[in-house]
């Protein structure tokens, strides 16, 4: 990869960026994303403008994933009255694999990144028209990626 940054996440633009891989290997998680906008205040950005990129790697490093939660939801019919609500929901640690495999369909994308001291959070917006939460525990963030292109 020609351009690395690290701890620099917040100089990146996630929303609406595309999954297209998702690996734990190690102590270190791995997530490979389309449609990802580089901020002029990026290090490695020399233009003065926002810039996008495609196939950007963003690796944890010292990586402890904490939870997977499915974001409640409230049903309402044609005439606004609800029908039914639904609450948070813990994915189970056995099933993490395999919802975090269901996210790499090549339709689910990020709407959001979050830090907090050292705990990352994704918000994903899966094909399964749900939403996730995705936590993950990291010392640090690297960001790596070939090229840049126009918006």
């Amino acid at each position: 990869m020609k351009y690395m940054t690290t701890n620099e996440w917040e100089h990146f633009g996630f929303s609406q960026a595309y999954l297209c891989e998702l690996a734990q290997i190690g102590d270190c998680f791995q997530l490979t994303l389309d449609n990802v906008k580089i901020a002029p205040e990026n290090s490695k950005n020399r233009d003065i403008r926002e810039m996008r990129t495609n196939g950007l790697s963003f690796r944890i490093q010292g990586a402890e994933l904490l939870s997977l939660t499915e974001e409640g939801y409230k049903v309402y019919n044609a005439n606004g009255s609800l029908i039914n609500e639904y609450e948070d929901r813990e994915i189970t640690q056995e099933c993490w694999n395999d919802k975090l495999k269901s996210f790499t369909d090549g339709e689910c994308c990020l709407y959001a990144l979050e830090k907090t001291e050292d705990i990352y959070t994704f918000m994903i917006d899966a094909s399964d028209e749900h939403t996730y939460i995705l936590r993950i525990k990291g010392i640090r963030d690297i960001q790596e990626w070939d090229r840049f292109l126009q918006l």
